[in-house]
């Protein structure tokens, strides 16, 4: 086993891994080794998919806007979940980073004067999203690649699958990853990890992310013994392309575009009068499928889907070709639409995952309900639950969330390395650990077991399209959890069909379909028992929010047979919970 010793590991290359590279390198003046691995190519992580904006009070008191604003609209549209301090962190720190990525040479839009845009988002009180054009994402991760490239100290492991999360008493000692052009095992030792993987939305067939947005991160401090927290809570967007799930961005709608339904008909004044298609998402998400269930919808003729239509056409050649342009580049390229002279079909895709692990609000990981860190390891994006977004994301706070986070944690990461020596008795115990987990991968390999992965993802995401959408009630639920199991006891019996090293990703997927049933099982467990409805999670026999008793964050920890539930009070500092109106 090839054994790398680094000051910093870090798992991820989105925003957040890339942030914290760049942190960690610059607070150490490039005297640190850090290590940032992928499981692609480091450019094609999933932050490049961003698209509409990064939120923050670049001009306060223009347009009545203020720090304390962005706030308010965060909490309220988190419907009161979110953590109130790190709300506080997140908004004061936003404007920093947009400028700071001004200066790392993101093409912002900007006006006549020079000054940077602002564009509208759902759920903000006033235009607070820089953009460049719809390719912010790209845009933004194309700078950090860019100047981590300028630091010797720094190595980037591309196509290298993390498998391990090694912890040896509550301290974090490394990584066991894969390289996957060769197959061999490569142990990461490290004073510092960070845990920058991104969501897990892709336990849903249909949804605007990634196939590589399997939630390994998260899983793999799920199966070291850490709480994942909120995991009930996954965002679907209003607008994912019909029938492929692509992102349809939220500034489509930002920029002026309807939501229209069978009848021609902007519904939205029905569900909210005041915002209308800026409405934030979880309530525009719940509007869309009403009108499809009440019989308002359309159907997609060669995929048979239920739909309803995003209309631009109003906003003219010249606006969609500066704002909008690779929407436009999509419809056309996908379904022959030009959006300028037809509408969009769309309907909600499984998008942003709100869940994730359970930190503090520095991002270090936690181990229990309390307040005993995980010495040395820290998690970052959207993998980690800080909790900013609570119950239901406003759009563009999650590049802030990103960014800002990517920060704190690779100052913190690489302060602890500076200052810490590792005892020279764990090298050897940690070396032992990564070879044990390695064979049970082998072993994989060997299995002479009859199912086959792939159809059980297939399954996987049948179940969770249908039982754990939009709307939830306690019966589909309960069948998804019998599916979810099942599908667990069928795990345990697949059979990779490739048996060579090189390339496997027959062996990569079967890894991360694991990962997804066990955190598929989680959403399920955790929304049963929240007998509420609040943000994205929408459950039908309870329609009403109670703060009485439902207040609270979810903790669940992994065990030999489902998950065990706790919960932690959510920190409320400025903004008392009450009705959501818009």
């Amino acid at each position: 086993m090839d054994v790398l010793e680094y000051d910093v590991a870090i798992v991820g290359s989105g925003l957040a891994g890339m942030r914290a590279a760049l942190q960690a390198s610059e607070v150490s003046q490039g005297k640190l080794r850090v290590a940032l691995i992928s499981k692609l190519h480091a450019m094609r992580s999933h932050s490049v998919s961003a698209e509409g904006g990064i939120s923050g009070v670049l001009y306060p008191g223009e347009a009545g806007d203020s720090i304390e604003l962005h706030g308010f609209d965060t909490a309220k549209g988190s419907d009161y979940l979110g953590d109130q301090d790190a709300i506080e962190l997140l908004v004061n720190e936003a404007p920093k980073e947009i400028r700071f990525f001004d200066h790392l040479g993101v093409p912002w839009n900007r006006d006549d004067s020079g000054r940077i845009v602002l564009r509208a988002f759902g759920g903000m009180s006033v235009p607070r999203t820089a953009f460049a054009a719809d390719k912010t994402g790209f845009f933004m991760m194309s700078a950090l690649y860019d100047s981590l490239l300028e630091y010797g100290n720094l190595d980037i492991f591309h196509e290298h699958y993390v498998t391990n999360l090694l912890l040896d008493g509550g301290v974090f000692r490394g990584f066991l990853a894969i390289d996957l052009a060769s197959g061999d095992p490569k142990l990461f030792i490290a004073k510092s990890g960070i845990i920058a993987t991104g969501g897990f939305s892709r336990i849903y067939g249909f949804t605007t992310t990634a196939y590589s947005s399997t939630g390994d991160g998260i899983a793999l401090a799920y199966k070291a013994g850490i709480p994942l927290k909120d995991m009930e809570f996954v965002q679907f967007h209003p607008t994912g392309l019909i029938p492929s799930g692509i992102l349809i961005t939220e500034a489509a709608r930002g920029e002026g575009g309807y939501l229209l339904n069978n009848k021609e008909e902007r519904f939205m004044e029905r569900y909210a009068k005041s915002k209308m298609e800026l409405a934030p998402r979880d309530i525009v998400s719940r509007a869309m499928v009403t009108e499809i269930n009440e019989g308002r919808g359309l159907i997609h003729k060669a995929s048979g889907m239920k739909h309803l239509l995003l209309d631009l056409r109003h906003l003219g050649d010249e606006k969609i070709d500066e704002r909008l342009p690779m929407i436009k580049e999509m419809t056309i390229k996908m379904l022959g639409i030009d959006p300028a002279k037809e509408p969009i079909p769309v309907r909600p895709a499984a998008h942003f995952t709100m869940g994730g692990i359970h930190t503090n609000i520095h991002g270090q990981v936690m181990l229990d309900d309390s307040k005993t860190p995980v010495e040395g390891l820290w998690a970052a994006g959207e993998c980690g639950c800080v909790s900013v977004h609570g119950s239901n994301r406003l759009g563009s706070n999650s590049l802030s969330q990103c960014v800002i986070w990517g920060r704190i944690t690779g100052e913190m990461a690489a302060k602890r390395a500076s200052n810490t020596g590792e005892p020279s008795d764990t090298r050897s115990k940690t070396v032992a650990r990564a070879e044990e987990e390695y064979n049970k991968i082998v072993k994989l390999l060997d299995n002479k077991g009859t199912q086959n992965p792939y159809e059980l993802r297939s399954k996987l995401w049948e179940t969770m399209d249908t039982l754990v959408y939009v709307y939830r009630d306690t019966k589909s639920l309960m069948e998804a959890k019998r599916r979810v199991a099942e599908l667990k006891r069928s795990y345990s019996d697949i059979y990779i069909a490739d048996k060579g090293r090189v390339y496997n990703t027959n062996l990569r997927d079967a890894l991360e379909i694991g990962n997804m049933i066990e955190l598929a099982e989680v959403v399920i467990v955790s929304a049963i028992a929240r007998k509420e409805s609040r943000g994205a999670h929408a459950m039908v026999e309870y329609p009403k929010r109670d703060d009485a008793n439902w207040l609270k964050h979810t903790l669940a920890y992994r065990t030999s047979e489902e998950p065990r539930l706790s919960y932690i009070p959510v920190k409320i500092t400025k903004w008392e919970p009450k009705e959501r109106t818009y």
